[in-house]
């Protein structure tokens, strides 16, 4: 599985050469999203977008990791003027935004060449502070409603500098709307740089690099107020920040009837109307109390598409009894060497390959992290690491897989003496926020340190640990894969074999099964054919998720993929 441009998200409609195209990076938000602004080269490997200045590589060999390596950024010039053009403040005036809210934002009119109409055009400039320095620049064409922003610079919040050591801050989602708020006397607002992700989309890291840009600055606010717009891509902005920034801190608005955002507010209902709604914010969501009427769309919406199922495993016949979906808590248990991390490994490079999913993995029985490196590298391009039977993967496989892993995963290391279920959701909170990521592998349980109060008994820790980890898989939208081996097991007398084990066999008894969404269990007869793998799906807590059965997958031990079995 070499890297392709479907990788990144580049559609070349099946050309070659030099090739026109859309760009995945900002395409759906410009006006005209059709427009072929991104250039490829499908023979070098190489891409670059004329709107956004995004470019890449497909066989970069020095550069392992761009995306999460730390950039070096250009940085804009850019010259304030210490009185505001009249035609500058006639426009903004127009929308409700006064002259000395435009002055303090330092706002100018220049010239800029915009990629979107293909000429220099008189523009609204935007500048992007951070510790009093301006990191980037974002234009709005004067006539129409095209943007731009300087090339190769920091993406970073518009309005950064007034948090000033507060703890809290409203988010919008466009500049207008940052201003729209400072004239209602709320000057701590923050506006995203890129507007809003279609709506329903899979937001990408690439999307929301500002949050990672701009973490030091975020990870002091206790209270988040969201105000973005009231329409589908708005709802989607708003659910991804919420799931990056922290549920437990966040908050919504509500606008009047008839406005969409900040400054649609202030323009038909004036300033104290638009510090009313920003005021009158209620939790996300209110806390331990959920009225009907708040959940009057998403049941119009589940009447209208249905009850969806989670997503696929990347087996036909597994998905007919258990797909993944967000916010679950799997268990996974079997025997010791019948190939539970071996399945999870080949499970979770389907999901990050097919579905773009980005997975935390905290696996010290897979320890030291090269050798379990080595054995995803194996899955992921279906050659062994080593010498054997088979072609072994060559340098150039290596140098694609290492990138691709860079960018679907990121492993917990944390200190044996720290090794706690709660520092391993601590570092995965962090993760969801630094790098999306959407699943969890914790592998096993009884590696872990369970150190426990002496006035808990065995189960009512694990009751309690349990508890923690479905509600964080929840609070997070992050599927959860939880490995914990059985206790011993009695071998039947006749044949000398283990039977197959269930959530009951591991210490703790009940609770593994109950506090579980899933349960499944991995077998082999290793006394028969090692190629056949059991894997018993023993719970299923929602029917749309998939139902109790059993499959037959077949393991390959040169390159550890496993493909369909005798169902």
């Amino acid at each position: 599985m070499s890297k392709t441009f479907a990788d990144v998200g580049i559609d070349t409609r099946g050309r070659m050469g030099n090739v026109k195209t859309t760009c995945p990076q900002c395409s759906a938000s410009r006006k005209n999203s059709k427009d072929p602004c991104l250039s490829v080269n499908t023979d070098k490997k190489l891409w670059k977008c004329h709107n956004c200045d995004w470019s890449g590589s497909l066989k970069n060999l020095d550069d392992f990791g761009m995306r999460r390596a730390r950039k070096t950024y250009k940085r804009p010039t850019y010259t304030p003027s210490d009185k505001p053009e009249a035609p500058l403040v006639s426009w903004f005036q127009g929308r409700g935004i006064s002259q000395e809210v435009v002055k303090r934002n330092k706002i100018t009119l220049g010239k800029k060449f915009f990629p979107a109409i293909e000429k220099d055009v008189d523009a609204i400039q935007f500048p992007y502070y951070r510790k009093g320095e301006v990191v980037n620049v974002k234009y709005r064409a004067w006539e129409s409603k095209a943007f731009t922003q300087e090339a190769g610079a920091e993406k970073i919040f518009y309005g950064l500098d007034d948090l000033d050591g507060l703890d809290w801050a409203v988010i919008v989602e466009g500049e207008l709307d940052k201003l729209a708020c400072e004239v209602a006397g709320v000057v701590n607002v923050l506006s995203v740089p890129d507007g809003a992700p279609p709506a329903k989309s899979k937001p990408t890291d690439t999307k929301f690099e500002y949050i990672r840009n701009c973490e030091q600055e975020l990870v002091g606010l206790k209270k988040i107020i969201l105000a973005v717009d009231n329409d589908g891509p708005g709802a989607t902005l708003e659910a991804e920040l919420a799931r990056r920034l922290g549920p437990e801190r966040c908050y919504r608005v509500q606008w009047p009837e008839g406005c969409k955002d900040a400054n649609e507010c202030l323009s038909a209902f004036g300033a104290s109307v638009l510090e009313e709604v920003l005021n009158n914010a209620k939790p996300w969501p209110i806390a331990g109390i959920v009225e009907p009427k708040d959940l009057i769309d998403k049941v119009f919406q589940l009447h209208e598409e249905g009850w969806k199922g989670g997503l696929s495993t990347g087996w036909k016949s597994v998905d007919q009894h258990y797909t993944v979906k967000l916010g679950q808590l799997t268990i996974v248990t079997g025997i010791p060497g019948h190939g539970k991390s071996e399945f999870l490994d080949a499970m979770v490079i389907n999901l990050a390959d097919q579905q773009g999913w980005v997975i935390g993995v905290c696996s010290p029985e897979n320890w030291p992290l090269q050798d379990h490196l080595a054995k995803l590298l194996e899955k992921y391009n279906g050659k062994p690491f080593g010498q054997g039977p088979t072609q072994r993967m060559e340098h150039q496989d290596l140098v694609d897989g290492i990138q691709w892993l860079q960018d679907h995963f990121a492993f917990f290391s944390p200190p044996e003496t720290e090794m706690t279920i709660e520092k391993i959701l601590e570092l995965a909170g962090q993760a969801v926020k630094r790098y999306g990521i959407n699943g969890l592998i914790i592998d096993p349980w009884n590696e872990l340190d369970h150190s426990r109060p002496i006035n808990l008994t065995e189960a009512e820790y694990i009751s309690k640990c349990l508890t923690k980890v479905r509600r964080f898989a929840r609070n997070h939208e992050v599927h959860v894969w939880l490995v914990a081996h059985p206790t011993k097991l009695k071998k039947n007398d006749t044949d000398g074999t283990y039977p197959v084990p269930t959530p009951y066999d591991i210490s703790g008894a009940a609770h593994w099964r109950n506090k579980a969404d899933n349960c499944l269990s991995i077998y082999r007869d290793v006394g028969g054919d090692d190629q056949r793998v059991q894997l018993h799906i023993q719970k299923i807590r929602s029917r749309q998720v998939g139902k109790i059965g059993a499959v037959e997958l077949l393991w390959d031990s040169i390159n550890g993929r496993y493909s369909e079995g005798r169902n």
